[in-house]
């Protein structure tokens, strides 16, 4: 039975990217894999520690979203890397979530966002769940690392 999450305040809202696990990575302190995500559009400008130290992913994803400054031009070719390892580090960081991820075995995981046919299910679930995919990926990794 696929496991779907969303929502940071229900079971699996660890899998979230907006799940307040910080962790190191690039040398720097991310507060969310949102913050990491978004803050990498931008690189070598100053919008990477601005969209850093925003107080909510929300927030980061706000500023990730805005047009204002162009997109890195391989944008396309690096998110899904990028993703991947950001969410690879959060898992690596927080054992208590690791088990959480580990816990789920087997079984297909879902990023249940209506909205967003590239990194969930989208509103009808024809969507290419990408996040999922990774966290199916990481807990994979994990589980040979362990």
């Amino acid at each position: 039975m696929p496991i779907y999450f969303y929502s940071t305040r229900n079971e699996y809202g660890s899998f979230s990217n907006f799940s307040a696990h910080g962790f190191e990575l690039d040398g720097e302190y991310w507060p969310t894999t949102e913050h990491y995500f978004q803050a990498q559009k931008f690189p070598g400008t100053p919008e990477v520690d601005r969209i850093r130290q925003v107080k909510t992913p929300k927030d980061a994803a706000k500023m990730g979203r805005s047009r204002q400054l162009p997109l890195r031009q391989d944008w396309e070719q690096v998110k899904d890397d990028l993703m991947r390892k950001a969410v690879l580090r959060k898992f690596e960081t927080h054992a208590d979530i690791r088990e959480i991820l580990l816990a789920t075995a087997d079984e297909e995981i879902v990023e249940n966002a209506p909205g967003d046919y590239y990194w969930g299910c989208g509103k009808d679930g024809s969507g290419k769940n990408m996040l999922g995919h990774i966290l199916m990926e990481v807990r994979e990794m994990l589980r040979k690392s362990t």
